[in-house]
């Protein structure tokens, strides 16, 4: 029904954006990374996913096409909901999703919330052969570093507000730290 929402993001709590166009804030809920991609005050592009069901309607967007895609594709497998969904996207990129999923990596997505053992062999048997393509190469994986959400969400807690915290994050996401490491540098950031 919405294939993508463009608006001013007037909100952001935590996988959820809420995003005014003309006058009406639409509540979108997304990953966590998409969501530390929202930033208030700022035009974004959110690609949707609209749900109907018998008790309520949501409206589920990322800041990607690829990330709605593998929500899609999430969602399509039995019993995987939009909440489970977007908490596996929430945990992983699509990308390393993807290497799980191929590589039959259970003990990994059964690592995200609400994904037991039994729905993790499900992603992996019925997304198996449809997730090649956002897959990547071993080689090409660089050291993961630490999601922003996590650094965020550790500087709000010590009083500074999200854009205070995610400016201190911009300036050194680029340097592979440990969580702690880049919540202390963020620190001596916003101290100075």
């Amino acid at each position: 029904m919405f294939e993508y929402i463009r608006g001013k993001v007037s909100d952001v709590i935590l996988d959820k954006i809420v995003v005014e166009v003309g006058g009406i804030g639409y509540r979108i809920h997304s990953s966590i990374h998409s969501a530390t991609m929202a930033k208030p005050g700022e035009t974004i592009t959110i690609f949707t996913h609209f749900i109907v069901r018998e008790d309520e309607m949501s409206l589920y967007g990322f800041t990607t096409k690829e990330e709605l895609s593998m929500f899609q594709k999430l969602i399509s497998v039995s019993k995987v909901g939009p909440k489970v969904g977007a908490a596996v996207l929430s945990t992983y990129t699509s990308a390393k999703l993807a290497n799980f999923i191929i590589n039959n990596d259970i003990q990994s997505i059964s690592k995200v919330p609400g994904v037991g053992k039994k729905t993790a062999e499900r992603i992996i048997l019925e997304l198996k052969d449809k997730v090649t393509h956002y897959a990547i190469e071993e080689d090409d994986i660089a050291i993961e570093t630490p999601s922003s959400y996590e650094v965020v969400e550790a500087l709000m807690s010590l009083g500074y507000n999200r854009q205070e915290a995610q400016k201190a994050f911009d300036r050194i996401k680029e340097e592979k730290l440990s969580v702690e490491e880049m919540i202390k540098k963020a620190l001596s950031l916003l101290i100075k």
